[in-house]
């Protein structure tokens, strides 16, 4: 697959550049926050990073593959909007978010989420 090119704008965030928001933790750099890796997450949907979504998905739930390169059609991401971010412990975390998305030419659709994080040896899954 052909390597893509950086947006300009984050995909979790219109009003944030992307080297300066998702761009480093798809770089390697770890997430500081369960909300900045839950941003970056949907930010790879986005960009159809399938490698770092594997990655940052917790071994004990990961699927071996998402197979994003053959979804047809392939789903258009239109926004996000994060409704909570929670730390019941340091190394826990829940984030509330609503994703909206097209699929195709039909109707915009929301995937209203409460996801739940861990954080391992520094970085958040």
């Amino acid at each position: 697959m052909a390597k893509r090119t950086a947006p300009s704008v984050c995909p979790c965030n219109d009003k944030a550049a992307y080297a300066a928001c998702c761009g480093p933790w798809h770089a390697g750099s770890p997430a500081p926050t369960a909300e900045a890796l839950m941003r970056s997450r949907y930010s790879a949907y986005a960009l159809g990073l399938e490698d770092y979504l594997l990655a940052t998905w917790h071994p004990d739930t990961r699927p071996s593959s998402l197979d994003l390169a053959t979804q047809s059609p392939a789903p258009t991401w239109l926004g996000l909007s994060v409704k909570r971010h929670e730390n019941p412990t340091p190394d826990t975390a829940i984030v509330e978010f609503v994703a909206r998305l097209r699929i195709g030419g039909g109707k915009a659709e929301r995937m209203h989420e409460v996801s739940r994080f861990v954080r391992e040896d520094g970085r958040w899954f």
